[in-house]
This record gives C-alpha cells, sequence and structure tokens, in this order.
C-alpha cells in the first residue's frame, strides 16, 4: 500500500558528492518521468556545476510514497524538502510538468523570503499562463488512457506492454496527468531570472508560440532554443540540451 508523503522525503536522486561545486542545477522531470531521466547529466557538465535530479514522490527510489495530484501541494513540499540545498547559487531545468513546477516554486520560494534561481530553462512547456487546449485524459478508461500514452510517444512501447508493469505505473501516470490538467495559473509578478524556453521542432503538444509566451514572464533576458525531436526531444537532444545549459550555467558572472 502507499504510504502518505510527509515533508520530509529525500527529494533529489542519483546525486553525486562535488566537493568542487559551486552551483546546483535542480533538474525537474516530465509527467511520468523519474529522476534517473538526468542520471547521466553530471557526466556532462562542468565540475562547477552541481546535478541535482529532482523525484516526485510514487517512483523509482520514492515506490512506496503516494504521488502528487496537485501541483501546488507538491510544489509547498518541494520547498520544505529542498530549503537546506538552497545556500549556493542555484538554477532550475524542467521538462514539461518539470518546468511547470519550476514556475511554482519559484513563486512559492519567493513568497517564503527565500533565495529565487539565477536561471530557469523551461523545456518542452507552453507559458503557464496560456491554457492547455487539449482535453483532459487523466479520468479516461484504461484502454484510451493507453492510446493516448501512446500518440503522446513518452513510454517506451515495451512499458505500454507489460500489463503487470502498466498496473504498476498507472497511479502515477494518471496522478501526473492530473497535476498538469488541473493546474490552474496564478500571477505571482515577473520572475526576475533569465528563461531559456526550449523546444522541439516537430512537437505537436508544445508550439514556438507556446514557448515564446516565457518572454511575458519575466524581467530577466529571454532566450529560445529548438532542437530535432517530438515532445520528448529531451532524450533524442540530450547532448546539445546539457552542452547549451552548461555554456550558460558557466559564464562567470553567474558563479
Amino acid at each position: 500500500m502507499l504510504t502518505p508523503t510527509t515533508g520530509a522525503e529525500n527529494w533529489i536522486a542519483y546525486r553525486r558528492q562535488n566537493p568542487r561545486a559551486r552551483l546546483r542545477l535542480f533538474c525537474f522531470p516530465y509527467a511520468g518521468g523519474s529522476a534517473s531521466l538526468f542520471r547521466a547529466w553530471p557526466d556532462d557538465v562542468p565540475a562547477l556545476i552541481d546535478v541535482c535530479p529532482i523525484q516526485y514522490p510514487g517512483r523509482e527510489t520514492r515506490l512506496s510514497e503516494r504521488p502528487y495530484k496537485h501541483i501546488m501541494s507538491m510544489v509547498q513540499a518541494l520547498a520544505r524538502g529542498l530549503r537546506p540545498y538552497l545556500d549556493v547559487p542555484f538554477a532550475f531545468f524542467g521538462h514539461s510538468l518539470g518546468a511547470m513546477v519550476c514556475y511554482e516554486l519559484i513563486c512559492q520560494l519567493r513568497s517564503e523570503g527565500q533565495p529565487e534561481p539565477i536561471h530557469l530553462f523551461a523545456s518542452g512547456c507552453r507559458a503557464p499562463n496560456i491554457p492547455d487546449p487539449d482535453p483532459p485524459i487523466h479520468k479516461l478508461p484504461e484502454p484510451e488512457f493507453i492510446a493516448e500514452l501512446r500518440r503522446l510517444n513518452g513510454t517506451p512501447e515495451p512499458v505500454l506492454q507489460n500489463t503487470e508493469l502498466m498496473q504498476l505505473l498507472m497511479p502515477v501516470l494518471r496522478a501526473d496527468f492530473e497535476m498538469v490538467e488541473t493546474y490552474r495559473y496564478t500571477d505571482c509578478g515577473l520572475l526576475h531570472c533569465p528563461v531559456s524556453a526550449f523546444g522541439g521542432l516537430n512537437d505537436r503538444e508544445v508550439s514556438e508560440s507556446d514557448l515564446v509566451g516565457w518572454r511575458e514572464l519575466t524581467r530577466g533576458a529571454f532566450t529560445l532554443r529548438m532542437f530535432p525531436g517530438d515532445h520528448f526531444f529531451v532524450h533524442t537532444a540530450r547532448q546539445s540540451i546539457v552542452r547549451i545549459v552548461s555554456q550558460v550555467l558557466g559564464l562567470p558572472h553567474h558563479v
């Protein structure tokens, strides 16, 4: 049985101790994703960057925990859990749901008088003030829900065809999509940090204009970069993404 989450979760998984690091990069996965998405990133970033993959409840190292169904509940717990790690400059990278979580986490940290990130990388995610035009899927009957997962192309086909594995993953997948589909934007004021928006050239879920919307949410600089691939270009274009993130965070004035 899944146990309720508390305020003392271990939100960071697969982190490598890095005494040379001068900046932390918190990485937030997409709906249905996990911290292992970023497990190899420390191999490709400069030594001054401490990569901190975020693990949502209900998967991998937190399999016994109940997944969150609402972004704000998870964001409030994240703000508590990450507080000890905000003692050095830090940046956020989030893909899809992860970018939405990043935005709301910045707003939450601001409301608590906590430090804010020096940079936000919003990947594969429309600006949070742009409503999702797609109908919700998290309550669909299982066959239709799996068909939508297949269409989105984010879950490997062998996983979709594995009945036992899908029964294990189904509560997490439905909860994550419920987080996305019940999200309602609330203006917390312009962000102070620069924002880099990343998109997939063949992404049918998030358009270039959806990404450009992030420009309106920050006082800082805005850049847009497009990569080959569909909505899950974060896998296929990983090396290019990591290289650009490293270049941005490696600038002297960022550290």
